[in-house]
């Protein structure tokens, strides 16, 4: 009687192991959920320049506070990608106020110092509360960074920056974007519910895997 339930208990121990085999082999969960952290935008998918092996796109404004705290993460996210994934920004003109910094972004792009004046931007505004909300504000913003005032202003105000502001707006509404900051992968993936900027983090670290997994 004893060896008899001695084998029933080891056969009970053996399919709970088989169980936990079963359970441990079986795929993982999706981390972020159709719908909810992320949608996958309508096809044709359109991406903001033919650049990389996938590419990540931060839709921002220079008057956004939360890219602001974002700012800090996005420039981390940036240097954590995988060799080939290119990051990219684009300023996203919502309204009348944001429109000048959209412009700034144009002319500091242009003028090669993006790298330098970005983070620095946000801290000023936001960290300093420097007045930054015109393109004359700007404008002495970018020049105490080293910037030639006169030619900023010649490039934000040109009509070169007009058409792109026009030309990203409309790849903005394809992306079906109200809100900054959001991340879009490869003009196929844009986040949505995210409840944290590290989660937004973690977001586009997941759909970048997933992008590069499907190449």
């Amino acid at each position: 009687m004893i060896k008899h339930l001695a084998r029933l208990r080891l056969l009970t121990l053996l399919g709970g192991l088989l169980l936990a085999c079963a359970c441990s082999a079986s795929p993982e969960a999706p981390a972020f959920t159709e719908g909810e952290q992320y949608v996958t935008l309508p096809a044709p998918h359109q991406r903001l320049s033919p650049e990389g092996k996938v590419e990540v796109v931060e839709v921002f404004s220079y008057g956004c506070i939360h890219c602001a705290h974002f700012a800090a993460s996005a420039e981390e996210l940036r240097k954590s990608l995988p060799k080939g994934v290119v990051f990219k920004l684009l300023p996203a003109p919502f309204n009348d106020a944001w429109m000048p910094f959209a412009r700034a972004y144009y002319a500091a792009s242009q003028l090669g110092v993006v790298d330098r004046t970005h983070l620095a931007m946000f801290k000023a505004k936001f960290e300093d509360h420097y007045p930054i909300n015109t393109l004359d504000e700007l404008a002495d913003f970018y020049a105490r960074q080293g910037v030639d005032r006169d030619k900023f202003l010649r490039i934000a105000t040109s009509d070169a920056a007009t058409a792109q502001m026009k030309k990203d707006f409309d790849l903005l509404q394809k992306w079906q974007i109200d809100g900054t900051p959001t991340i879009v992968v490869d003009g196929k993936y844009r986040s949505a519910q995210v409840k944290t900027l590290d989660e937004l983090v973690k977001l586009t670290h997941w759909l970048v895997d997933r992008e590069l997994a499907g190449k």
